[in-house]
Order: structure tokens, then sequence, then C-alpha cells
């Protein structure tokens, strides 16, 4: 009498748990990562000394995030967007409804708004990133990119603004965009809600304030 012989299935690898896996791993590198940098600065951040908080070694540090300045600017693009990953401006919440909002006034109390939310996750990390690229290539060259995207993304708001029918006479899209890049600098935050003692709440409106004067009609 003739045997039959099930077939048996191969187990399927489970990739999704592994990607999960490595994503809260990855998150877990990245957490440590900002907690020692804000406490003792950048270049006294090693990376053996984020291996090690985030219970991994450092080979896990590198495959997983990249370098030191790819730990921070991944740091500072998990700050900007406030979530877990990076997110394009025009997909955050505050810039759709900058764009939708017709009054210009109304348009920079909103971002004043996001502004300081923003930076009271960003600030510390934006100036360490500022402060490691004065020696590391690597940090300068991250530094460029983020300051780049940034002074392009003042641009559009500016030209959000004439569009509106807010611009004062007179001024240019590049002068408004220049002002609120200056403006809305982690320095600028830091000086004075830190080292002048500001509450946060005084600094947005400040700020709003600020802009209407310098920028609207």
């Amino acid at each position: 009498m003739a045997t039959v012989t099930e077939k048996v299935k191969p187990r399927t690898y489970d990739a999704t748990a592994r990607q999960t896996q490595s994503a809260a791993t990855r998150q877990r590198i990245v957490d440590a990562a900002r907690a020692l940098i804000i406490e003792r600065g950048y270049r006294a951040t090693t990376v053996a000394a984020i291996a090690a908080d985030a219970g991994v070694n450092s080979d896990s540090v590198y495959q997983l995030v990249g370098r030191k300045p790819m730990v921070l600017r991944e740091l500072i693009e998990q700050a900007i967007s406030g979530t877990a990953h990076e997110v394009f401006a025009e997909e955050r919440a505050h810039v759709k409804a900058f764009r939708a909002e017709p009054d210009p006034a109304k348009k920079l109390a909103i971002y004043a708004r996001a502004v300081c939310q923003t930076h009271i996750r960003m600030a510390p990390l934006f100036l360490a990133l500022r402060d490691a690229s004065s020696t590391e290539p690597e940090a300068q060259e991250v530094w460029l990119e983020i300051s780049q995207r940034r002074a392009a993304n003042m641009r559009k708001l500016a030209k959000d603004l004439q569009d509106a029918g807010g611009l004062r006479r007179g001024l240019s899209i590049d002068q408004a965009a220049d002002i609120v890049w200056a403006t809305n600098s982690a320095e600028l935050f830091v000086l004075l809600t830190i080292e002048r003692g500001w509450s946060v709440k005084r600094f947005e409106r400040w700020l709003a304030d600020s802009w209407c004067r310098l920028l609207l009609a």
C-alpha cells in the first residue's frame, strides 16, 4: 500500500514583526541621543554612550540611524515634524491652516504659534547642530541643508502673504522672507525665553505682533 506524504508548507518569514522591532529600536536610539545631547552637548556625547543608554551596541546605531551627525539630523527632523518621522512642510497641519486662512495677520498668528511649539522641541538641538558644524564637515553639511530648506520655506510663506495682499508696499518677497527667517530663529527664541525669562506665550504674542508691524500694510 502506497504511503501518501503530505507536503509541509515552509514557514513564512514574519517581515512585518521584524520591521516593527527595528523601528522601535531605532526610536529608542534616537530618544537616548536626544537626552544625552541636551544634557551633555553634542561633542561630549559619543555613539558608544548613545548605544549604552539605548541598550544596543554601537553597530546598531550606525546601521539603524547612522553616524553622529545623522543621528542629530534625525532628532531635528522629528522635532520639526512633531512625529517619529520627517514630514514635508506642505503636509504639516499649521502650513495647511496658514494657507487656508485668508487674513494675513491671522496667518502670521498661526505661524507664530507653530514656531513656538516647534522651538520647544527643537531649539536646543538646532543650536547643538550649529555648534557642531563649526568643526565637523558632516555636521556642517546637515546644517547647511536644513538652513537652506528653512530659507526656501520662508520664501514660500512670504509669497503666500503677498498673494493674500498682505505685504506692505516696497517690501519684496525676498526681504520679507529674510525678516521671518531671522526672527523665527532658534537663537532668538532661546535668548528671550531662556536668557531673558519670557514665557513661550509672551514670545508667541510678540513674534506675531512684530511680524504684523514689519511685514504687513
